[in-house]
């Protein structure tokens, strides 16, 4: 293979520059997708001692070089770390619904609790990473999502209304967590990492999860100082939110975003992101989900070529990807064909 990666490529979309080439980017590639194509167990690996640690991510390391990206897209989230995890999925209420809850919670545990898993997984991938790439991710899950997981999205707006203070005092302790783990992160695997990201899904497909309001006034704040705190390390900062933003998207550039990820065609065509936000921050994605599971690997491949070409045309900070992420369930041919889609489109010197 005579590709070369080149995360430079990445931090030009982030710095809002239309790279020497189009680059590729994803979210999340389930690790079982990369064992099909790779045809190789590996994603069980994960879960285990050092030397399985490297084993797994000299795999999933050499999947991305493999089909031909700039950046391995990695994190390790918060959500998982969380005693009494699992609201975030639905169905149950979280562990803190009450002032005695939130005082009773071991909040003064969870940085250890996290690193004692996180650590050894990013020292591993930084062990293997491949020349010329650095990853994107980082502290995984958003301020919203950890408030989710802590008290459950409906349950959060009964604390709101019963106690408005605990709300806010909740927002503001997720962010001194969040902070304390991304100050350690980026001092100790910075270095590592081309772009840092936050994955905080505030929407769906026609409005927000919660009232923009209460973004405005207890999310936000919290974004600004992770926003800040990256920037300080001389990092620039991805923003990934499924579901239609648009109501708060001038505010978050305003708060410091570099670029934005997630779209859906439902929502809208990625071309109105383009037109609206193009000239001020990076946009990644712009092939809707459906596309790769529902069409013929020939369709896909002609169709997000010729969209590919346009976005590029359109947009200065431009990186292509699927506009949500790669679960298991996407068929290996239809991911493969926009693979393909991107190297036809660095083939054309028009482009």
């Amino acid at each position: 293979m005579n590709f070369q990666p080149d995360y430079r490529m990445i931090l030009d979309v982030l710095a809002n520059r239309r790279p020497t080439r189009l680059p590729l980017y994803e979210h999340i590639i389930a690790p079982q997708v990369m064992e099909k194509i790779l045809n190789r167990k590996f994603s069980d690996l994960e879960n285990g001692d050092a030397n399985d640690l490297g084993l797994f991510f000299e795999n999933y390391c050499h999947f991305f070089k493999s089909m031909t990206y700039d950046t391995v897209s990695y994190e390790v989230t918060i959500a998982d770390r969380l005693p009494g995890h699992g609201a975030i999925l639905g169905g149950k209420p979280g562990p803190i619904q009450s002032r005695s809850d939130f005082q009773a919670y071991p909040w003064d545990r969870l940085p250890e609790l996290y690193w004692a898993e996180a650590q050894k997984r990013f020292a591993a991938l930084e062990e293997m990473m491949p020349e010329g790439m650095k990853a994107v991710g980082g502290v995984g899950n958003g301020v919203f999502e950890i408030s989710e997981d802590l008290v459950g999205m409906e349950y959060l707006a009964y604390l709101q209304a019963d106690d408005p203070e605990l709300h806010a005092e909740l927002y503001t302790r997720i962010g001194d967590l969040m902070y304390k783990l991304w100050d350690r992160f980026l001092k100790q695997f910075g270095n590592a990492y081309a772009v840092c990201r936050m994955g905080d899904d505030l929407g769906f497909k026609s409005g927000f999860l919660i009232s923009p309001a209460t973004i405005r006034k207890h999310i936000m704040p919290q974004y600004k100082r992770i926003t800040d705190l990256i920037h300080s390390h001389g990092k620039p900062f991805l923003w990934h939110s499924c579901g239609c933003v648009f109501g708060v998207m001038d505010e978050m550039i305003e708060l410091g975003i570099d670029a934005k990820h997630s779209n859906e065609d439902q929502i809208a065509p990625f071309d109105r992101w383009i037109d609206l936000y193009g000239q001020r921050i990076g946009l990644l994605g712009g092939i809707d989900v459906n596309l790769l599971c529902l069409e013929t690997p020939e369709y896909i491949k002609s169709r997000v070529q010729a969209d590919a070409l346009r976005f590029r045309q359109k947009a200065n900070g431009f990186a292509l990807g699927s506009g949500n992420s790669i679960p298991n369930y996407v068929p290996v041919e239809g991911y493969l064909a926009m693979v393909e889609a991107a190297q036809a489109v660095r083939k054309d010197r028009s482009c």
